[in-house]
């Protein structure tokens, strides 16, 4: 087979016993950077990516793909018909209507803000996956007029309660009495307790029945809004565009992007400088190719002059180091990603 005379000779360089040891060991060194920042430059981002994934998951077990609500407040009255509108969505695979408030929970001397949401029992479960993180008790013990409530666990050791216990509960209704204007309350039992692995859920969020919060809010047959899962998650943002045009803007529609928005550009954020500064070390790493090659053509420096001699060009000469340059990032880069891989399985 034929090769340009240059890349045949910088294979030769890089195939021979060099008999200046030095250079040799320099050869290797810079192999071995472009390896370990490669090897570190995939495992990191494999974490990383792991990470925002378990993340992502954690968030959406307890979030909704997309919501839709009202777009004034007061509560969603017809609420029914934009629930039967969402589900006829060929990518809408679960939805479920909620009522939500923040509240102030009491138990003794200990209080706790959080946000209470009423649920219904039979249809949260097509939505998120908050049945699968109960540590104990169940969400099929928040039937209409039991007024239990579920904690997360975080909250129920902030109000220091366990399953049996009772929490009162103040919503930011007001109720006028002989004693004046005092804040609709009401006792609970604790019938459950979920870990879901973020704090956010954990130490704030709450759950009851959606026709014992309503009733305590006197809200009627009105709901807060409508909770949805998708087939695909990524396509929530095309959804909620969709469905927002399908209620000719009587209700808003909004997806988990918007709600979430913040937190997950941070995310993509510090992902995109942590390997911009990863790159940054194979760059370093592939600065010693250049002092090795530096070095190599100082030791060549005969072969050069004997190359000369047989009407090699200076282009000719160059393009024989380029090569052995390159084979020794190429190795390096094979080696570092063959590892890398391996590593982060």
């Amino acid at each position: 087979m034929f090769y340009p005379l240059s890349a045949w000779i910088g294979l030769r360089y890089t195939r021979a016993e060099r008999r200046n040891h030095f250079i040799s060991f320099i050869s290797f060194i810079s192999t071995m950077g472009i390896t370990l920042g490669v090897i570190v430059l995939i495992t990191v981002l494999s974490v990383m990516n792991g990470f925002h994934k378990e993340v992502r998951e954690r968030i959406l077990g307890m979030a909704s793909h997309a919501d839709i609500n009202a777009v004034v407040g007061g509560g969603m009255q017809d609420w029914r018909q934009a629930l039967d509108k969402a589900g006829q969505h060929p990518r809408v695979i679960g939805a479920a209507p909620y009522v939500e408030v923040m509240s102030m929970l009491v138990h003794g001397k200990k209080v706790s803000g959080a946000l209470v949401r009423g649920i219904d029992k039979d249809l949260e479960p097509e939505v998120v996956d908050v049945g699968e993180h109960m540590e104990s008790g169940s969400l099929d013990d928040l039937v209409p007029g039991s007024f239990n409530i579920v904690l997360g666990r975080e909250l129920a050791f902030a109000l220091q309660v366990e399953v049996g216990d009772r929490v009162t509960m103040l919503v930011p209704k007001f109720t006028s009495t002989p004693a004046g204007t005092l804040p609709r309350t009401k006792r609970f039992v604790v019938s459950g307790i979920f870990r879901v692995g973020m704090g956010e859920y954990d130490r704030g969020v709450a759950m009851v029945n959606i026709k014992d919060l309503a009733k305590l809010l006197r809200m009627g047959d009105a709901v807060s809004g409508i909770r949805l899962k998708l087939d695909d998650l990524y396509a929530a943002t095309q959804v909620s565009r969709e469905l927002a045009l399908k209620f000719n803007g009587f209700f808003r529609v909004s997806d988990w992007t918007d709600q979430h928005r913040n937190f997950f550009s941070a995310l993509k954020m510090e992902k995109r400088m942590m390997g911009l500064l990863l790159f940054f070390i194979v760059v370093i790493a592939a600065f010693n190719i250049v002092a090795t090659l530096v070095m190599v053509v100082v030791d060549k420096r005969a072969d050069i002059a004997i190359l000369k001699t047989f009407g090699a060009s200076p282009r000719q000469i160059m393009n024989i180091f380029i090569v052995q340059g390159s084979v020794i990032g190429l190795v390096g880069t094979v080696l570092g990603v063959v590892l890398g891989v391996l590593l982060a399985l």
